[in-house]
Formats: C-alpha cells, structure tokens, sequence
C-alpha cells in the first residue's frame, strides 16, 4: 500500500510539472507574439513609395529654394520612387501635402558616422530655409535620431548610436505620444529593447511632426517629378 500510495503521489507531482510546463510555454508564445506584433514596423501600403533610412521634411519652400540651398550641381528631373530609392546624392521632392519637400539620399549626414558633422549640416541648411526636420531611423543598426530646427536654431534634437550622442531641447508631446524614449548623455540604463522600439517608431513622429514620405499620396505623374543632383553644399 505505501508502495501504491508513493507511485500515485510520484505520478500526481509529474503531471503538475508537466502542466506548469505547458502553461508557462504557451505564456511565453503568446508573449514573444505580442512582443513582435507591437515592435514591427507599420504596414506601408504596396503602391506607397520607399521609405528611406533619412529623410530631411523642409516646410514651406519650393523645390528651386531647397535646390539653391543644397547647391545642387547638373540637377535633373527625377521621379519621386527613383528618388525614394536612395541612389542619389540628393533627391529633392516637388511639394507635397500642403508644402512640404522631402529631401533624401547619399548626401544627408548620418550620425551614426559623426553627429557634429550632421549638427552642422541642419543648422546651416536651416538658416536658409527656416523650418527643417530631419529623421533617421538605420536598419541593421537600429540607429535612430530626429530634430526640428528654425532659422538655425536647434529647438529638438535626439540621437542614438548605441548611446546617446545628442539630447538637445525639450520633448515634444508627439514623442511621448508615439511612445519614443530619450535618454540622457551617458545614461547607462537604456537597453536594445529601447532602441529597437524607438527604431520603430520614428516613422510615427515623422507622421504627426510631419509627414512619413511612404504615406504621400501623388495626384498625378507631373506632381510626381523632382529634382536630383549632386552638390557642393557646405
């Protein structure tokens, strides 16, 4: 009987481990799908152009006053998909959406190479066209930054290489609203976790700063020309 009695308490105590086994496997299922769900990046609907890993979004200016502005060189009509595409110097957009032009390419500064370099770069440029924004969200990295400045004056500006290399100005509500984390300068405390989020979501801040270039709408192939070139700027 104290036999019986030991085997049925063995089989009894194997079942509940078993049990918790599974619980505890489907919990961290569901986890890991709800982790992926919330950290992938927004759907880009399949006629909607490239986004590219930098962009620069530049208020109320023509496409000539960006053009003077970067010193373009042989500049030459070019179309928005091959300009989004990244294999120019500088692309310059026609206006869009209510008078922004985006600008991307090879050119623009990254602050995963040198984030003084690009400080330079958007402060000189904004001294000339007034309100620049500039996002920077790199793929295999997941580096990321974002600043808006006005007449040369820098009112945010956040970068992370790995580190935050630059924290300049007050948050805006639209970074807490998407859920974007900053860290101070040496802060030990951010983790990969934080900058694949922050990653993410930097398309969300273009949106609500601006605009996300993969969601403008173009009403007809003429709206869709810009320009592109190389420059001799700064």
């Amino acid at each position: 009987m104290m036999l019986l009695a030991m085997q049925t308490m063995a089989i009894l105590i194997g079942l509940l481990i078993l049990g918790w086994m599974m619980a505890v496997h489907r919990r961290s299922r569901v986890e890991q799908k709800s982790f992926a769900e919330s950290f992938s990046f927004l759907p880009v609907r399949s006629d909607a152009p490239p986004r590219p890993a930098c962009w620069l979004a530049v208020r109320s200016v023509s496409t000539e006053a960006v053009k003077t502005a970067l010193r373009l060189n042989h500049a030459a009509p070019c179309s928005w998909l091959e300009g989004l595409a990244g294999s120019h110097e500088f692309f310059i957009s026609p206006r869009v959406h209510g008078g922004w032009v985006i600008v991307t390419g090879l050119g623009l500064p990254s602050p995963s190479d040198d984030v003084d370099a690009t400080f330079l770069f958007l402060t000189e440029l904004s001294r000339k066209l007034g309100h620049v924004q500039f996002f920077y969200a790199e793929k295999f990295s997941r580096h990321h930054a974002w600043a808006r400045l006005d007449d040369g004056c820098v009112t945010r500006g956040y970068a992370w290489t790995g580190e935050t290399v630059w924290n300049q100005g007050v948050e805006t509500l639209p970074e807490t609203e998407v859920g974007l984390k900053t860290f101070n300068y040496a802060d030990p405390s951010a983790t990969i976790l934080d900058a694949e989020m922050n990653f993410e979501r930097v398309p969300q801040l273009a949106a609500r700063w601006s605009l996300d270039p993969a969601d403008v709408k173009l009403d007809s192939s003429r709206q869709s020309i810009g320009l592109a070139g190389e420059s001799a700027f700064i």
